[in-house]
């Protein structure tokens, strides 16, 4: 393996991001308690957010959305403009949420700034993504931010050419199999996953990976061995 340019994941790779949905998920259950089980009501949001991606992508401002149109249907439409309220709070406090690092983040930034071409290749709200990335205090690390409507093949095939990157010297690092590894091994660059605790059912695959270029970490320092460093 010897990329020339590293991306990295940001959510969940870089800085702690899912355990405020869950949180927030929480809360909204807590909201609707009187309409139906926490089980069934994270099932309808989940439901929502995978219908409503193709108009609305990833990120905070679609999931809150998605909560709207959840509380509309368990409610049978019943929900008062207060309640509507106190969802919008819950979507507008995820958006304040301190970036906290992952870590050996930054140590691993250091190591390999000057060695490689060093992106941000992530999902979710363009301007929320790049408030983290700049509350993070890592953005110099990085030559180029990419925020991704999807990280699909085409998603990524389209970012290399605009990069002039050849997928053959690129290597993906991330916390999800689906959106981090898969799409780059089947384009012929490089996958690296680091686990995260918990992990979005949207992200989740039934599947092992086999493949020639794809590693397995358990945290994120374990690439500077795996890059002969």
């Amino acid at each position: 393996m010897k990329p020339k340019t590293i991306a990295f994941d940001a959510d969940d790779t870089l800085w702690h991001n899912e355990p405020y949905f869950d949180e927030a998920q929480a809360r909204f259950c807590e909201l609707f308690q009187d309409y139906a089980s926490s089980q069934e009501i994270l099932g309808q949001i989940l439901n929502h957010q995978v219908k409503n991606l193709p108009l609305y992508g990833f990120g905070i401002k679609a999931f809150t959305l998605s909560m709207i149109e959840t509380a509309l249907q368990i409610t049978n439409h019943s929900i008062s403009g207060k309640g509507i309220e106190k969802i919008i709070a819950i979507g507008k406090d995820l958006l304040q949420k301190p970036v906290e690092l992952l870590p050996h983040v930054e140590e691993v930034l250091q190591e390999l700034k000057g060695n490689y071409k060093l992106i941000v290749a992530t999902k979710g709200d363009l301007k929320d993504q790049h408030r983290k990335l700049h509350d993070s205090g890592l953005g110099h690390y990085f030559h180029h931010i990419e925020v991704l409507s999807d990280k699909t093949e085409v998603d990524y095939t389209k970012m290399l050419g605009r990069l002039d990157i050849q997928a053959a010297d690129f290597l993906m690092v991330g916390n999800s199999l689906k959106s981090d590894v898969l799409p780059i091994l089947k384009i012929g660059g490089y996958g690296v996953h680091v686990p995260y605790h918990t992990t979005w059912e949207y992200e989740k695959i039934d599947f092992e990976i086999q493949h020639e270029n794809f590693s397995a970490i358990t945290t994120i320092n374990e690439i500077i061995p795996l890059l002969g460093h």
